[in-house]
């Protein structure tokens, strides 16, 4: 009985999870599990540029975000980032908007790919799951309705969310692990943050006719279920959103 109770547990907290977010996580645990059965090998997922150009092996371009390791703690660790903030921005940010959501995983993996092959410090990642989950990580803790959310690091050391993709480099850096992981997914996460929310707050105080450079394309929304016709374009009207929401925070306090 206490079995079968363990296992119904595990599966509602696995259909809890969103739709995207639940794809993910599958496919990782999957080519995973591939792996460690030897039904295929690691060698033939990372991504490899010359590989895919000359070779035709386009799959690696998707295979390279599902694999984060052989079975171990650092395996679930990062399995535990990819379902937590994959899942809180899909239940948050993007409530509503799965073709939004998809948009920014996109978005996030075409500049990881470019990255990976353009600059010298990010070309030895061959495996882009762990830099996209620290993208999500990143987007998740600069949400303006996140500004005031208390962390801590082991219990010890409090934070608020926006400091939390700093920390966690620094934390790396501590234990000796490489950084260009972590960074090259604070870098790829910023860009989207200014592009989404930064940019259209500056574009409509200097009355920029393109108010909106990051939207889903309608066959996006089509696919998702979530294409409405004549729906006005999701563009802040209130300028710099974060400083007033500082602002009513003190304001409150006082």
């Amino acid at each position: 009985m206490a079995n079968q109770a363990a296992i119904h547990d595990a599966f509602s907290w696995y259909t809890e999870i969103p739709v995207i977010s639940r794809v993910y996580l599958t496919a990782a645990l999957g080519t995973t599990t591939a792996c460690y059965m030897d039904i295929i090998s690691p060698l033939t997922l990372y991504y490899n540029y010359d590989l895919i150009i000359t070779k035709g092996q386009y799959w690696r371009i998707f295979s390279s975000f599902l694999f984060f390791g052989s079975f171990s703690f650092n395996l679930f660790f990062h399995i535990y980032f990819v379902v937590r903030y994959c899942r809180l921005l899909e239940e948050g940010k993007f409530r509503g908007r799965t073709a939004d959501f998809i948009l920014m995983i996109l978005f996030g993996a075409a500049f990881m790919l470019i990255m990976a092959v353009s600059f010298n410090m990010f070309s030895k990642i061959k495996f882009l799951g762990h830099p996209l989950s620290f993208m999500m990580v990143y987007v998740w803790a600069r949400c303006p309705e996140n500004l005031n959310v208390q962390m801590s690091l082991l219990g010890l050391f409090p934070f608020t969310a926006p400091y939390l993709p700093w920390i966690l480099l620094l934390f790396a850096l501590f234990l000796g692990s490489p950084i260009e992981t972590d960074l090259m997914g604070i870098i790829v996460g910023h860009l989207y943050f200014f592009l989404d929310e930064i940019y259209p707050q500056i574009a409509t105080i200097r009355g920029w006719s393109l108010r909106k450079i990051i939207i889903a394309p309608r066959v996006l929304h089509y696919i998702c279920g979530t294409l409405q016709d004549n729906a006005p374009l999701r563009v802040i009207d209130e300028p710099f959103r974060i400083g007033e929401a500082n602002a009513a925070e003190q304001l409150h306090n006082d």
